[in-house]
């Protein structure tokens, strides 16, 4: 989650802002000329460092100019956030196009980080071309766009078949309910001692993956919300909250899921989709829509995923409701607050939107389309088989509160399965700790029971 600025001194934002200079390799930023590109690059995520760097050098070539400053923050989820809110502290440090979390677009326009951009929608053709939910992930508080869809995803369970059928599970595994998760993970464990049954992301170092990935993938299929959707007001004593620590509970207490000490290494999801599935360490994984985007192509290629990865929905908890429960997210390109030409930043940001960049980065990165013209594309159908499977879960998907407030109540939901994962807190306990901390931060007369 973004951290509070307060406390954070002056030589803290000069020294990271050096710091991040040097490892772009680009020019010397505070020219009128140049803009700073500022995004986040790990060793299982390099696909936006790819679009960035061909974006540069076309950009370049139209408006000769101006200039590109690559700024990529090579950190996880929650450090990527903490480091750009180091950047955005300064007008001095602030980038002119900032690579930015959906989930993040209305707090970050509310505390006066990014511009708006309708006027510059307004006179762009390729916005026709958006459907209305990418259209409305950019918008903030005050009803005004502030950033550009990238793509969106979806979530779902991996499962590795080769290991199933060790365990006389089905190739075609469709599990129903929660149970069928855990005692598939149960019959892994019994047939494959050596092998993670399990990964469910549980630590606070993974920030909004635990909660997104984790937490709300379980939470979502109960039939409860974070937020009540009909009465706009955030919920505690929630049953399914409850349930949803009970089953990390018991896929910890059990050794279904990973040892703790490797659950809580802030690299364990690079860690997850480069090594343990690959290499047949892990059995069921319950992640995102992007992983295969690693396996197709790049120094982590893996060519027999598709022979040897199975692919199902996520179950509600009993089998009610839809059935099957997913969380949908996404990325944004947009315009810093203190951008000296924001023109020019919003002219980075539609060369980097082009339909051929579009397509390659969608690919490349496991994106859902969100541009009519790519999402048509069979050259996009063709190029990776998971994107059918994972399109098809938009019908299930839920999405977080779209509130300021919700990366600061988010990041209590990590500290709650942490707790329970470590024999800390039983999950009652921890269930009061994230309502009490929820209180403190919305105020008790915007909370409801469950």
């Amino acid at each position: 989650m973004k951290k509070s600025l307060a406390g954070l001194s002056i030589l803290a934002v000069s020294s990271l802002a050096v710091a991040l200079s040097g490892c772009s390799g680009g020019t010397s930023s505070g020219s009128d000329d140049t803009l700073r590109i500022a995004y986040q690059k790990t060793s299982s995520f390099t696909a936006m460092d790819d679009l960035m760097k061909t974006v540069k050098a076309e950009y370049e070539k139209e408006y000769p100019d101006r200039k590109v400053e690559l700024v990529p923050i090579e950190a996880e989820q929650d450090q990527y956030f903490t480091k750009l809110a180091l950047m955005n502290g300064s007008a001095d440090t602030a980038p002119d196009v900032i690579y930015e979390d959906t989930f993040q677009i209305r707090s970050d326009a509310a505390a006066g980080y990014l511009l708006p951009i309708d006027d510059y929608l307004a006179d762009w053709d390729d916005w026709s071309l958006y459907d209305d939910g990418a259209k409305q992930a950019g918008v903030g508080d005050d009803g005004k766009t502030y950033g550009v869809s990238l793509g969106t995803d979806t979530r779902g369970i991996y499962f590795n078949k080769d290991l199933f059928e060790s365990a006389d599970l089905p190739s075609d595994w469709k599990p129903t309910s929660w149970e069928d998760i855990l005692d598939a993970a149960r019959a892994i464990k019994k047939s494959s001692p050596d092998v993670t049954p399990l990964n469910i992301y549980a630590s606070k170092t993974l920030g909004e993956a635990t909660s997104m990935q984790g937490f709300e993938m379980l939470l979502y299929g109960t039939g409860d919300e974070l937020m009540d959707s009909s009465t706009n007001k955030w919920v505690t004593e929630s049953a399914g909250f409850l349930d949803a620590l009970d089953f990390y509970k018991t896929a910890f207490e059990e050794g279904l899921a990973p040892d703790p000490a490797d659950a809580l290494d802030p690299g364990w999801g690079s860690k997850v989709q480069n090594e343990l599935i690959p290499q047949g360490e892990l059995a069921i994984a319950i992640d995102g829509s992007w992983l295969p985007s690693g396996w197709i192509a790049g120094d982590n290629a893996w060519p027999e995923w598709q022979d040897t990865m199975g692919l199902a929905a996520m179950p509600t908890q009993d089998g009610g409701g839809d059935g099957f429960t997913s969380m949908s997210g996404g990325w944004t390109l947009a315009v810093g607050a203190n951008a000296n030409d924001p023109q020019a930043a919003f002219d980075f940001i539609a060369q980097a939107m082009t339909p051929e960049n579009a397509l390659t980065y969608h690919q490349e990165a496991g994106q859902i389309a969100v541009r009519s013209d790519v999402a048509a594309s069979q050259e996009y159908l063709d190029y990776n088989p998971s994107f059918e499977f994972f399109s098809s879960l938009v019908e299930y998907t839920h999405f977080r509160p779209a509130t300021p407030d919700y990366s600061q109540i988010s990041s209590n939901i990590p500290v709650a399965t942490e707790s329970v994962i470590t024999g800390q807190s039983s999950p009652e306990e921890a269930q009061r700790g994230y309502d009490e901390a929820l209180i403190g931060i919305v105020g008790e007369e915007n909370t409801q029971a469950g």
